[in-house]
């Protein structure tokens, strides 16, 4: 992995990006030796950037007036375009529909692609209620850019399947645009009791795996179980052609 840019892009509040972000950086973070920059662009609630091991820098793009100014965005595409190294792009919901027009009106994608960066886009479906919305955030966010996508199918909130028992990867809003497709990793539904309860507190507390393995906030039960889930996933990650 050399000089990627991956942008966590989701309209729906909630879904997960933060965890994406979270995942896929230290993920990077063990494929070679190259530096990994993080980026915070959410203006409401900043999560990725409370992560001080991963050291996240937090673009500002509201203005005192509390608005999002488009052209704060330079910033963070001059850091992409002049540093080398992968880097993970978190964004809000608060944020999306301003940063995708301001990459798309200023063909970003390209211009990073033509600096000799990989780029790909990160979008989450959900399951259960929040299945429609983000299906459509997928197709749309597919049919706006040429980007390869790479599908986090997150099942917190429920199996990928319509009322009717349909599952998502198997319907045609899905195949209409499986073709821009690298990559699927599942965050699979488990016991939330323990493994639920085990994520949850890793992640109040803001920490990566190597930090919570080496903390003494966690029994060697909730360690297991955090390792089983970071290993599951990074397998997956190990999998896409990137």
């Amino acid at each position: 992995m050399q000089n990627t840019v991956h942008f966590i892009l989701q309209g729906k509040g909630g879904i997960g990006k933060t965890l994406v972000s979270t995942i896929l950086a230290q993920w990077l973070a063990g494929q070679d030796e190259l530096p990994l920059r993080c980026y915070d662009t959410d203006q409401e609630n900043a999560t990725f950037s409370r992560y001080k091991a991963m050291n996240v820098k937090h673009v500002p793009v509201m203005t005192d007036t509390r608005n999002i100014d488009p052209k704060r965005f330079d910033a963070l595409m001059i850091d992409l375009l002049e540093t080398e190294g992968n880097c993970v792009v978190d964004n809000g919901a608060n944020t999306f529909s301003p940063l995708m027009g301001y990459l798309l009106e200023n063909d970003c994608f390209a211009m990073l692609q033509e600096s000799g960066r990989k780029v790909y886009i990160h979008t989450i479906v959900g399951g259960g209620d929040t299945l429609h919305d983000t299906a459509m955030g997928f197709v749309s966010t597919a049919k706006s850019t040429n980007v390869p996508l790479v599908l986090w199918e997150n099942e917190h909130f429920g199996l990928l399947q319509s009322a009717s028992g349909k599952i998502f990867t198997e319907s045609h809003t899905y195949e209409d645009n499986a073709a821009r497709v690298v990559g699927r990793v599942v965050l699979s539904q488990r016991n939330a009791d323990t493994f639920g309860a085990d994520i949850k507190k890793m992640n109040i507390a803001r920490m990566t795996v190597e930090e919570v393995r080496a903390s003494d906030k966690f029994n060697v039960m909730e360690k297991q179980r955090i390792k089983v889930v970071f290993r599951d996933l990074f397998e997956q990650l190990d999998k896409i052609t990137w």
